[in-house]
């Protein structure tokens, strides 16, 4: 009817024209309800695609899919669901930040400029007047913070002046944490695992040394042997032994092999059957040291040495004969004399034939203590920094060499501990072997 008045140029009446503007004006609510329902349909839609990734996430996450994989699924998220047209996610591993998903970036490096400014970024946050060629290519920045520490950093650009940033950057910040934190937690369960077999490890290793170390030493009318054994870790790369040959000879032994940890207690349960094996087989020390050198040459492939010294006390010739393998020569106390046990060669482990083996004698006519010791006595220090000195070391082996081996090293163990003082702790691996000789 309204479009007949209006062709045949009948002017409309009052009524028919509010009736018109009525219908123009409902028409034009239909309208806006319609476009506000289609804005409601978009936006659901876009929740239930989130919840639905959200969901896939999760999935994936309790699935225990690996991190490449759920990076995969992060990049694909943003690229192809939300439209994403730039990103770079950096993720700190090995100590440097690594970009690990991306799309249409080249530049995948954090620069030094760069990881200068990033930590102003506590929480997502315009690019627009960034001035950094890198962050120039992103209209956001997503940090992911763990305790203050950053554990990754999103980058997000290519948005449409239309698109709604603010809902769609904060759904990308909950998955970029939500994937963030899944990740550090693997790391971290890997990483716990590692600690806890490592742990094992010590635990069997530093029981197979206490195996090795012998508890039960000599005490007789012709010597006596007490030891101080404190290893800085669970298991130490000191060793010390002593064997009683049928021949009326006494062999005892001290050595710091290189490293800690099992390699180092390994190497020491090899030492020890090596030890036991040659000195029965050989008929002087030369010959004793010589192939001791070639078989831990081939157990360590010149990977490890030791430091070893090794003494015999001939009591049917009244003599003390010994090899230094390049060990902290031993202290010698006789008739009120110190003698520094130098004689010898060098270390074990690093030459196929070793250079100059010297065996060195010295005659035991007299009652004689000796104390051999690794490099942690020497490392020891006071709180202010000081170490040991060796005049006065001497002079307390001078001091107490009439005591008995046991007793001699109960003293000692005094004087480092007040050395030390209450707060101090041992540096590193710490022994003492103390041999005393009744001629």
């Amino acid at each position: 009817m309204y479009c007949c008045l209006l062709t045949n140029n009948h002017p409309l009446s009052s009524d028919s024209k509010a009736q018109l503007n009525r219908f123009m004006s409902g028409l034009s609510d239909i309208r806006k309800t319609l476009s506000s329902i289609e804005m409601l349909e978009r936006e659901l839609n876009l929740k239930q695609l989130q919840i639905r990734r959200l969901l896939k996430v999760t999935q994936a996450i309790n699935n225990n899919e690996s991190a490449r994989d759920l990076f995969t699924m992060y990049e694909d998220f943003l690229r192809i669901d939300l439209g994403v047209r730039r990103m770079a996610v950096f993720f700190f591993q090995d100590e440097e930040w690594i970009c690990q998903a991306s799309i249409d970036i080249e530049h995948k490096e954090l620069d030094d400029d760069l990881l200068e400014i990033l930590p102003k970024y506590r929480e997502h946050a315009s690019l627009e007047n960034e001035n950094h060629h890198f962050l120039q290519q992103f209209d956001v920045v997503i940090p992911v913070l763990h305790k203050d520490l950053p554990l990754a950093y999103s980058f997000i650009g290519g948005f449409n002046e239309n698109e709604d940033l603010y809902n769609k950057v904060q759904f990308i910040t909950t998955i970029t944490n939500i994937i963030a934190v899944a990740i550090e937690n693997k790391r971290l369960f890997k990483r716990q695992l590692e600690q806890e077999r490592l742990s094992r490890e010590m635990e069997l290793a530093s029981e197979m040394q206490r195996t090795l170390i012998p508890h039960q030493l000599p005490n007789c009318c012709h010597y006596q042997l007490a030891s101080i054994y404190k290893p800085h870790m669970l298991v130490g790369g000191d060793y010390f032994d002593f064997i009683e040959l049928d021949n009326n000879k006494f062999i005892f032994c001290i050595g710091d092999i290189t490293g800690k940890g099992v390699a180092a207690a390994l190497l020491m349960a090899n030492f020890q059957a090596y030890f036991h094996t040659l000195i029965k087989e050989k008929s002087n020390l030369k010959e004793f040291v010589e192939s001791l050198n070639a078989l831990v040459l081939r157990s360590t492939r010149a990977e490890k040495f030791l430091t070893f010294f090794v003494g015999e006390y001939d009591r049917d010739a009244g003599v003390l004969r010994y090899v230094n393998a390049g060990h902290n020569p031993p202290v010698m106390a006789q008739r009120n004399q110190l003698t520094r046990l130098k004689t010898g060669c060098t270390i074990l482990g690093i030459f196929d034939e070793l250079p100059g083996v010297e065996v060195g004698e010295i005659k035991v006519d007299s009652e004689t203590l000796i104390l051999l010791f690794t490099d942690g006595l020497t490392d020891i220090q006071n709180p202010k920094g000081e170490y040991l000195d060796e005049a006065t070391g001497f002079q307390f082996v001078l001091d107490n060499a009439h005591l008995s081996a046991e007793a001699f090293n109960a003293k000692l163990t005094e004087q480092i501990e007040a050395f030390m003082g209450t707060e101090g702790g041992y540096p590193d691996d710490f022994t003492v072997l103390t041999c005393k000789i009744f001629a």
